[in-house]
């Protein structure tokens, strides 16, 4: 196939990979990001093994696995600390692969390191994308920015949940859905090694642990919380008061953060979306499937859709690659959206006998059920 001139929009974990993929078949690729500068928040996370398939099929998974921690032990314990169900990472490990979690920063780093900052536009910020008067010279579309327009033969919208792309592939998409709670994100200065992560849940609210390498902790906690509220002292301060007295190790893991790192973002799902394709412009990450966080799949369904889209367009013209991406990622992200969306919904359960019920339910469920919930997720292989 001819080499195509790609414009990726959007720098984030999805669109940086996918313009690796794409710039090492050999097109010329840019990525254009509306920030003036671009990095990673200070979160954690989790690589399933559908995400590191997709990162070795770019050529990714080697140097990132190098700067990760392999799962521990976890599981869901109650708000008294008893354990409900545990994960039997081994088992899981030999059913689909590894896991590993790595802090955003570290994986934002190795992809920014491998595509090359000759490579990044930074400070552009894409208006339009004019799929319908098309540059004068061959099929090429116009993508319209801050400081004019570029011709471009694809354009990937990787530009998030409040995409720009997205309203030019789909004019009529319903706008992002509040989940109905609020979360926050924070990682724990260098500590004691502490080897068994996992989630706590509560009455509307949960609380999550992921050891990180060179003794880091990335945690999380979230709350069922009106759209917009926030804490009148701070985060840190409402973090303390929310969990602070929650079971060991939260208090003494929350004792090493740093306050003003703690970052809080009400959370959102996108409604779906007819297609993720229109003309020579394809969606990706979030901008097509932005999901709750309760899979832990946001990006690792974003490193999939690159690896796919990038192995599509080796073989095929743009246009049959398009339809295919299309038709391989649309059914698969609904699905895992929707469930995700429906884990969410049981985990900030509330209602004290609907919690109690929900709690026993966990209890009782056996082992390789919880293992055979994993299937849809995580045995997903690239294309060939």
């Amino acid at each position: 196939m001819r080499a195509l001139r790609v414009i990726v929009v959007g720098g984030g974990i999805g669109g940086m990979a996918a313009a690796i993929a794409l710039h090492r078949g050999g097109h010329d690729v840019e990525v254009w990001e509306r920030a003036a500068d671009i990095g990673e928040v200070g979160s954690g996370l989790t690589l399933w093994p559908n995400g590191l398939r997709a990162l070795d099929a770019i050529g990714m998974g080697g140097e990132v696995r190098s700067r990760a921690m392999a799962d521990t032990e976890g599981g869901i314990r109650d708000r008294s600390g008893r354990w409900l169900t545990r994960t039997d990472t081994g088992k899981l490990a030999d059913r689909y692969g590894p896991v590993v979690a790595v802090h955003r920063a570290d994986l934002f780093d190795i992809l920014r390191t491998a595509l090359g900052d000759d490579r990044l536009r930074l400070g552009r910020a894409v208006t339009w994308v004019d799929i319908e008067n098309r540059w004068s010279a061959g099929d090429a579309v116009r993508v319209l920015h801050s400081g004019g327009a570029e011709a471009a033969d694809l354009v990937i919208g990787a530009d998030g949940l409040r995409s720009v792309v997205r309203t030019v592939v789909c004019p009529r998409a319903r706008p992002p859905r509040y989940a109905g709670y609020t979360a926050w994100r924070m990682v724990t200065a260098p500590r004691p090694e502490l080897r068994a992560g996992g989630q706590i849940w509560g009455s509307g609210e949960i609380f999550g642990i992921v050891p990180l390498a060179d003794h880091r902790v990335y945690m999380f906690g979230a709350v069922n919380a009106a759209e917009g509220e926030r804490g009148l002292d701070g985060e840190f301060a409402e973090v303390q008061r929310r969990f602070g007295a929650w079971p060991d190790p939260v208090p003494r893991l929350l004792a090493a953060v740093s306050p003003e790192s703690v970052m809080r973002h009400d959370i959102y799902d996108l409604p779906d979306l007819p297609t993720f394709v229109r003309g020579p412009v394809a969606l990706l990450g979030d901008a097509a499937h932005a999901m709750t966080p309760n899979m832990g799949q946001g990006a690792n369904l974003a490193l999939e859709d690159a690896a796919t889209l990038a192995a599509l367009l080796d073989d095929r013209g743009v246009d049959d690659a398009l339809r295919t991406y299309n038709a391989l990622r649309r059914p698969r992200t609904r699905a895992l959206a929707h469930r995700s969306r429906r884990i969410g919904r049981v985990a900030q359960m509330s209602w004290p006998p609907a919690v109690r019920a929900r709690d026993t339910a966990l209890r009782l469920l056996p082992g390789r059920a919880m293992l055979r919930a994993f299937d849809r997720a995580l045995d997903w292989t690239p294309p060939r």
